[in-house]
């Protein structure tokens, strides 16, 4: 998502010239393409205004450090800006409660079954949280049977009364539930319609009138834009929730909802789902997402990705295996099984500053890792564990159980024996240590 804006954003920032101060005729131009940028991005019209008087008020006159560009100091009044629009800091989820309650809200089709799976298994994995998850959408049998499916996908329990057609009642029986079996977070799953309406809003408000939950999460599908954004406007009024979740900020996005939200409800945006995999959701840090708006990348969000899959027991291992040239495809695949782990590629890419410019058009398919799989369980574990043995009978075996040719498997070979002999130079190497000379 916000490729175009970024673009956009770069495009208005290379217009600005000036030697050494902001001034009012050379921003001009700038913040009337920063504005056009952000209405495409389908943000609200008054906020796209207030937000480019802001950055005006702030740029003007400001003296250009002898280091910087004037369009690298708006570039900086622009970062904190959108950081600001979005909120300022991240907000975490209120889980003081015995058992904490959370309620979902939002129309039907905004993902909200898939985001309760999400956050019970993020609040089991990260936070060591034993989540309940209830099925209170009496409406869609196929709702009860997609959270029970999550649920036991996700080893979590799922409360559901699939004859009652209370919701209220099976809310409040599910937390009598929670307690006798030591839950300590209750995720309520609720019915959405296709459009507001009066029987959705008084039964959602009873339900939280009976349940009394300490967090009310809004979930919004942020591919609807500015529709997003009214739609919250209309469940604050009646619910006044706590946050915003956005879903689907993988997809074909503009971007709109992100930056508009906030201002509309004034309530923080806490997750952002990335992708379809249940572990692909998100803190919504809003200056990090203004670094990514920006093209700045988001390296403090991979190094966090990167350090949920780091297992030390794991990596001493691996170091000692390294070290006596034993590196093999077991650990080979291990490595990529992490990798995966972390997220989708491109996205992963992308939070590298500079990629995502330069990723823009290429098209990197989440399966690339399954040839490479593909020729790895088609080895035996001889093989496997002994890479050297693989001769050409057996590289023929090999290509033809794995779908693949003989010259992929040859890549695949290079690759590993170039990964092996990066990784002992990187073990061998040590810190600090000086070629020659003494200290001074």
């Amino acid at each position: 998502m916000f490729e175009s804006l970024s673009e956009r954003l770069e495009r208005s920032f290379k217009i600005l010239k000036g030697e050494g101060r902001i001034t009012e005729i050379n921003v001009a131009e700038t913040l009337k393409d920063v504005r056009k940028a952000l209405l495409d991005a389908d943000v609200n019209f008054k906020i796209a205004k207030t937000f480019t008087d802001t950055v005006k008020e702030k740029a003007l006159g400001q003296n250009v450090l002898t280091a910087l560009k004037p369009s690298q100091l708006m570039v900086k009044i622009v970062h904190d800006e959108l950081s600001q629009l979005m909120g300022g800091e991240s907000v975490d989820v209120d889980l003081k409660g015995n058992p904490a309650v959370i309620l979902m809200s939002g129309l039907q089709g905004s993902g909200k079954t898939t985001f309760s799976g999400k956050l019970a298994n993020l609040l089991k994995n990260k936070r060591g949280k034993r989540p309940l998850l209830v099925a209170c959408d009496v409406y869609r049998p196929a709702a009860i049977e997609q959270l029970k499916i999550l649920g036991e996908q996700l080893q979590i329990p799922v409360y559901s009364e699939p004859e009652n057609k209370n919701p209220v009642a099976i809310a409040e029986a599910a937390i009598r539930h929670a307690k006798q079996h030591y839950n300590d977070v209750v995720i309520v799953d609720t019915a959405g319609r296709l459009a507001i309406d009066e029987l959705m809003m008084t039964e959602i408000a009873a339900i939280k009138k009976a349940i009394k939950p300490q967090e009310i999460l809004f979930v919004v599908d942020s591919m609807t834009g500015q529709d997003a954004v009214n739609t919250a406007k209309e469940f604050n009024e009646r619910l006044d929730f706590d946050g915003v979740v956005l879903t689907k900020l993988d997809g074909d996005t503009r971007g709109g909802a992100a930056l508009s939200i906030r201002s509309v409800v004034n309530k923080p945006i806490k997750f952002v789902g990335t992708g379809e995999k249940m572990d692909a959701l998100d803190v919504f840090h809003p200056s990090r997402m203004a670094d990514r708006i920006l093209g700045m990348g988001d390296i403090v969000s991979l190094v966090e990705r990167a350090q949920e899959q780091y297992d030390e027991e794991e990596a001493r291992r691996l170091q000692k295996k390294i070290a006596k040239n034993q590196f093999d495809f077991n650990d080979f695949i291990s490595q990529i099984q992490q990798i995966k782990k972390m997220g989708n590629i491109k996205d992963l890419a992308s939070m590298i500053p500079g990629m995502g410019k330069a990723l823009k058009d290429v098209d990197i398919d989440d399966n690339a890792f399954k040839g490479i799989e593909a020729i790895i369980h088609s080895m035996t574990p001889y093989e496997r564990s002994n890479p050297s043995s693989l001769n050409g009978s057996r590289k023929q075996r090999i290509a033809k159980g794995s779908g693949t040719t003989i010259v992929e498997v040859n890549r695949l070979l290079k690759q590993f024996d170039q990964t092996g002999k990066m990784m002992k130079m990187a073990t061998t190497m040590k810190p600090g240590k000086m070629k020659s000379g003494k200290r001074r």
